[in-house]
């Protein structure tokens, strides 16, 4: 195992080819107030396992592969797509 970072996320764009926009979203609690908080962002990544629109995803860490391409979808966790093909 190398020491990339690993994130997980919710697919919700694929309109462009082999790239997707996953959300991803953290909680932490706020240092002063001690609320939990919520935090999204948006990533893109390079998607050669066709990721749909709804998937649940990880991504890995990569090489910038293009201006604001930085992370690779490592494997589909959930989808509609991914469950029909287990069967």
């Amino acid at each position: 195992m190398n020491n990339r970072r690993r994130v997980e996320g919710v697919v919700t764009s694929d309109k462009m080819e082999k790239t997707v926009v996953v959300k991803t979203t953290r909680a932490f609690q706020h240092p002063l107030y001690g609320k939990v908080v919520e935090s999204n962002r948006k990533l893109i990544a390079h998607s050669e396992l066709d990721a749909k629109i709804g998937d649940k995803v990880r991504l890995v860490e990569s090489r910038p592969l293009s201006k604001t391409k930085r992370w690779v979808v490592e494997e589909i966790l959930k989808g509609l797509a991914h469950e029909e093909a287990a069967k």
